[in-house]
C-alpha cells in the first residue's frame, strides 16, 4: 500500500512538507484548483513550485482545472511522477494524456463521485492511474462518502473486463484510520490529508494507514 499525503489543509505548508520529508510516505499529493472547475482556488503554480525547497519526495499532481495544458508543462519541470486530470473537462483528453507521457510522467484520470465510470472506457488503453474521489473534489476535510467501496469495486470490475490490471487505483478524500478499512485492500494508493497533517506524529499516522 502506497500513501500520498495532501497538504491542502495544512496551516503551515512549509513546516508540514519538511516533516513529511523525513517520513516513509511515498508521494506528496499536490492539489491544483482553478476556482472554476471546482468552486475553490488553490495556490498558484508559482507558489506551489516552491515545494522542491522542502521535500525530495515524488509528486502526485491532481489538476482540478478546465484548462490543464499549461499546468502539465509547468508541473513537468518538478519531481513529478503522476499528473491526473478530470475526465469531465471539455478538452481532448487523449491529446492531454499524450502530452503528459511526452515528459516521461505517468498519466491519471479522476472522476467526481457522481460521474459515470463508463466515461473512463475510451482511455483505458492509455492511462496509468485512476483517482477515485471519495469526497466532492476541491476542499479538504470532508467526510468519506459511504458508497465509495462499491464504486471502487465497480471500477475494478471495469478494469477486469478490459484486462487492464496494470492501471493503478488511487483513492482521495476523507481517508483516515477508520475509513481506510473498506478500501485499503481494493486500491494501490491512498491519498490522505488532514488525518495526517493534524497529527503530532506524521509517521505514526502514515503507519496507521498502511496497517490492517
Amino acid at each position: 500500500m502506497k500513501i500520498s499525503v495532501s497538504f491542502l489543509s495544512s496551516y503551515d505548508k512549509a513546516k508540514d512538507l519538511r516533516k513529511l520529508n523525513v517520513t516513509d510516505v511515498d508521494y506528496i499529493h499536490v492539489d491544483y484548483m482553478d476556482g472554476r472547475f471546482v468552486p475553490y482556488k488553490s495556490l498558484s503554480f508559482r507558489q506551489l513550485k516552491t515545494i522542491y525547497k522542502y521535500t525530495s519526495k515524488r509528486l502526485d499532481v491532481h489538476l482540478m482545472t478546465r484548462n490543464p495544458e499549461k499546468l502539465i508543462r509547468q508541473f513537468a519541470t518538478l519531481n513529478t511522477e503522476f499528473i491526473t486530470l478530470h475526465v469531465e473537462i471539455k478538452k481532448d483528453i487523449s491529446k492531454l494524456i499524450d502530452l503528459i507521457h511526452s515528459y516521461g510522467i505517468k498519466a491519471g484520470l479522476s472522476l467526481k463521485p457522481d460521474t459515470p465510470i463508463a466515461l473512463l472506457e475510451p482511455y483505458l488503453e492509455k492511462i496509468d492511474l485512476i483517482l477515485v474521489m471519495s469526497v466532492e473534489p476541491g476542499r479538504g476535510g470532508q467526510e468519506f462518502l459511504e458508497n465509495t467501496p462499491s464504486r471502487v469495486l465497480a471500477i475494478k470490475n471495469l478494469l477486469k473486463t478490459y484486462e487492464k490490471s496494470d492501471i493503478l487505483l488511487s483513492i482521495d478524500g476523507g481517508i483516515n484510520n477508520i475509513t481506510k478499512e473498506g478500501v485499503q485492500d481494493l486500491v494501490d494508493i491512498m491519498v490522505s490529508g488532514s488525518y495526517i497533517t493534524t497529527g503530532e506524529d506524521f509517521q505514526e499516522r502514515i503507519h496507521n494507514l498502511r496497517t490492517h
